[in-house]
């Protein structure tokens, strides 16, 4: 590796000798990892039968997905829920909606398929509050979900989602018993913008989850369980390592985590065509203070800090992983090499089909259990 950052040292000064189209790939695809974004659609709708109630989708890997989901629109609907397959064939999927849509409605062909399903705390029919946070960053807002447990769970959503991502878990949390705070961090549309309002990754966004803990203590908490989605995984693992409350943070679970920047951007560069050296052109771009600013960071990114592969041993508390084995977007390998690396921290049960942040949505009893079974064994009670 040490090799890799020389070669890429040397590389990235050297765009600047070539001047042409690589250095504007090369900054152009760095600005694109740490720019806030929301996801472009990914999925087509051909036809809504408003009388049967059912939805006809192009047929994906995502779309054919057994389960209940969520579907942005634009139009007349924002957001609708969806429902179990009901047909398929090589081109398409027709699903069950379970929001009625209205005859004469207008639903744009361009949508985007989630795994959020709930947008709101009330859809949850339980007692939550608004509070807000104060962070580095500014007040960040924050939804709290009261619990006897005197642990609560500061869940940590992932990059270009917000915080109803988080809802799918509220439930399970709350029937064990534990209070539960889904918090929102700089630069993800609900939180304040930082000074260039760029991602970092992880390696600024866990101070607003410090804070986050903080908070908790003041109100109550003994201790926390951080639990973090995707990217909300990396800024998890990074509160878990610098946080100033360490000795308070009890656990860690993560769902479809990022535990390795390098090995998540030279996959997706892979899966968009993109052929090396460029994603490590890229990184290496990100990694220097001057070719940074140029990419639109804020601040150099310390891919080495946010490999905890590497820094596995200054982990000290359980961790739970939940993660597709096909996740198709975060691939597992990273996550099996940290239970490789900490056996004696990491449990990982084995899910497969689900894909990424969707193992609630595909096997909720599974994925349900699993966070059960864990707390149980860790002895996550309400009394503790």
């Amino acid at each position: 590796m040490k090799s890799l950052r020389h070669a890429v040292a040397l590389l990235v000064p050297a765009l600047f000798a070539l001047g042409g189209v690589l250095s504007i790939i090369v900054f152009r695809v760095a600005r694109r990892v740490v720019t806030p974004a929301r996801r472009a659609p990914d999925a087509e709708i051909i036809a809504v039968d408003t009388g049967a109630q059912t939805i006809e989708l192009r047929r994906t890997l995502d779309t054919e997905l057994p389960g209940r989901y969520g579907l942005f629109t634009s139009g007349t609907y924002g957001y609708v829920k969806l429902g179990a397959v009901l047909s398929a064939d090589a081109t398409s999927v027709r699903r069950k909606l379970l929001t009625q849509i209205e005859p004469g409605a207008q639903v744009d062909r361009d949508a985007r398929f989630s795994g959020w399903y709930y947008s709101s705390p009330g859809e949850l029919h339980l007692p939550s509050q608004n509070v807000l946070i104060g962070s580095p960053a500014g007040p960040c807002p924050a939804w709290f979900f009261p619990g006897e447990s005197r642990t609560w769970v500061i869940q940590v959503h992932g990059r270009g989602a917000m915080r109803a991502e988080c809802l799918r878990a509220v439930p399970v949390l709350h029937a064990a018993g534990m209070p539960t705070l889904v918090v929102s961090y700089r630069n993800d549309g609900e939180a304040p913008r930082s000074r260039g309002g760029a991602y970092a990754l992880g390696a600024s966004e866990w101070r607003d989850v410090d804070a986050a803990i903080a908070y908790a203590l003041r109100h109550g908490a003994d201790r926390v369980i951080l639990m973090g989605w995707s990217m909300g995984g990396a800024v998890a693992l990074q509160a878990a390592v610098n946080s100033g409350h360490r000795d308070r943070i009890a656990g860690l679970i993560l769902d479809s985590p990022v535990v390795d920047w390098r090995t998540v951007l030279r996959f997706q560069a892979s899966a968009a065509g993109m052929h090396a050296p460029l994603p490590d052109l890229a990184m290496g771009a990100l990694s220097m203070p001057i070719t940074a600013r140029l990419s639109g960071a804020e601040n150099a990114i310390p891919f080495d800090r946010l490999d905890m592969v590497a820094r596995a041993q200054e982990l000290a508390v359980p961790i739970l992983i939940l993660h597709s084995e096909d996740d198709g977007f975060v691939p597992v390998d990273a996550s099996h090499a940290l239970r490789d690396a900490r056996p004696d921290l990491v449990t990982m049960p084995r899910f497969t089909v689900a894909r990424h942040t969707k193992l609630w949505n595909y096997d909720q009893t599974g994925w349900n259990a699993a966070i059960t079974g864990w707390l149980h064994a860790q002895g996550f009670s309400a009394s503790a």
